[in-house]
């Protein structure tokens, strides 16, 4: 919960200002803990009356709609997790890299996925692997993290596994009445708690003020397993049926192809870069304690 994650969590210095471009699930949990941890925070979205809006940054309209310089002066930091243009170009370089030059921040993250690795046969995969990303998405996201790299802007590139929280976890999929499991032999999938995106990334800008500064990072808690382990323990907690289990090879044959996708990759994401070398301590290291998490919050939110 972000209460939790506030108090674990040291505030940048007085006087940052933080712009986050791409105003999603993780990127207004980002916002959420800077603010309430006292650092004025600019979070963009498509549209100015979605919820969490300051701003608005939009690339997809016929028209670009990009926020004022005026409005960025100031700025410190800045996380963009606004994903690759389907030709493959970062749209906040693209629109915005002149004035990101000019504001001259002194700390840049760009959120990317940990599908640049490919299929790494169920093994791990380290931030000094070259990436093989096989995935047309993938693919576009290296080619974004390269543009970034070569920006001349202070950047560190964040790799994310599949992320879940409240709201957004394997506790929905079981109150939706999913009635099956696929289950694939040696299929394991890595995941992270939107809370510890949030609190790695104050982490990571913290460490990277001290001088330790990677330029790749994986974010990913510490035990990568079987998504059907995942859904039997969310059965459990919900006190609801476990669903039957169906086989990769039966449930292939109905899957849209994004789903069939990530059935195609098998790896375990290491975390040894963020927990043991820069000394992130998770706020939730394992499925079990981040589902029960977003169970705690379901039923706030239910009383409130």
């Amino acid at each position: 919960m972000l209460n939790a994650l506030i108090e674990k969590c040291k505030p940048l210095p007085s006087g940052s200002k933080l712009l986050v471009l791409g105003g999603g699930f993780s990127g207004q949990h980002i916002a959420s803990l800077i603010r309430a941890l006292g650092t004025k925070t600019l979070c963009s979205r498509r549209k100015i009356d979605s919820p969490g809006a300051d701003i608005v940054f939009n690339s997809n309209s016929n028209t670009p709609q990009l926020p004022a310089t005026e409005v960025l002066k100031g700025i410190t930091h800045v996380i963009s997790s606004i994903p690759p243009a389907e030709n493959g170009e970062d749209p906040v370089l693209k629109y915005l890299n002149k004035t990101l030059q000019e504001i001259n921040p002194k700390w840049v993250g760009y959120l990317s996925t940990t599908g640049v690795y490919g299929d790494c046969k169920g093994e791990w995969a380290k931030e000094s692997d070259l990436p093989q990303p096989q995935q047309p998405r993938s693919q576009r996201r290296l080619a974004c993290e390269k543009a970034w790299q070569t920006s001349g802007l202070p950047v560190q590139i964040l790799r994310l596994p599949g992320i879940y929280g409240p709201g957004r976890s394997a506790l929905e999929s079981i109150s939706k009445g999913k009635n099956k499991m696929v289950y694939k032999p040696g299929q394991i999938f890595s995941r992270i708690h939107v809370d510890d995106i949030a609190g790695a990334i104050l982490h990571i800008i913290h460490k990277a003020a001290e001088g330790e500064f990677p330029g790749i990072i994986n974010i990913a808690d510490n035990m990568p397993t079987e998504n059907t382990e995942v859904l039997r323990y969310a059965a459990e907690l919900l006190g609801r049926e476990i669903p039957a289990t169906e086989h990769f090879d039966v449930a292939s044959k109905t899957m849209s192809p994004m789903a069939l996708s990530f059935w195609q990759e098998n790896r375990r994401v290491s975390n040894h870069l963020l927990c043991k070398s820069l000394g992130y301590s998770l706020l939730h290291p394992d499925y079990q304690s981040g589902l029960k998490d977003c169970l705690l919050e379901k039923k706030l939110n239910e009383t409130s």
